[in-house]
């Protein structure tokens, strides 16, 4: 029997299952109540396309990092754009948070649109930096063009 093939599979699934366990997303239910992040319902768009999109966060403590992320799409698509990234403070306090970044243009516009914003920490695991959800949230929100 040839060991050196097992160990490599036996290795890749006990990765795969461990990057699985630290990488999956919290929901509203499961998270700890000081573990929140919120969309507002109305984000900014400009003439060229950027976009600002803003809400509250709060987390009581991380080991490493932790940034809140957000992403827009509008319409049917299934085509979700990253806007822009913040650097949280986990201290039990609640916080603003404004992410501002432009799409490739023409892609949004004012209207209709729907908000997910996370609340991601990335801690070391074997070396490596890998995601721990503190809590996500989505929400239909208006883009307005200011």
């Amino acid at each position: 029997m040839r060991v050196r093939p097992l160990l490599g599979t036996t290795a890749g699934a006990a990765l795969l299952l461990l990057t699985g366990a630290t990488a999956a997303p919290a929901t509203a239910s499961a998270a700890a109540p000081y573990e929140t992040v919120t969309v507002d319902a109305v984000g900014r768009i400009t003439a060229d396309g950027t976009v600002t999109l803003s809400g509250t966060y709060s987390c009581r403590s991380a080991i490493g990092p932790v940034f809140v992320s957000s992403s827009v799409s509008q319409g049917v698509s299934t085509t979700r754009y990253g806007i822009g990234g913040t650097r949280a403070v986990c201290d039990g306090v609640k916080h603003r948070w404004v992410n501002t970044g432009r799409p490739t243009p023409g892609v949004l516009a004012p209207g209709a649109a729907h908000v997910e914003a996370t609340l991601m920490e990335l801690r070391t695991f074997s070396g490596l930096p890998l995601p721990s959800f503190h809590a996500v949230h989505g929400r239909d929100i208006s883009l307005t063009l200011r």
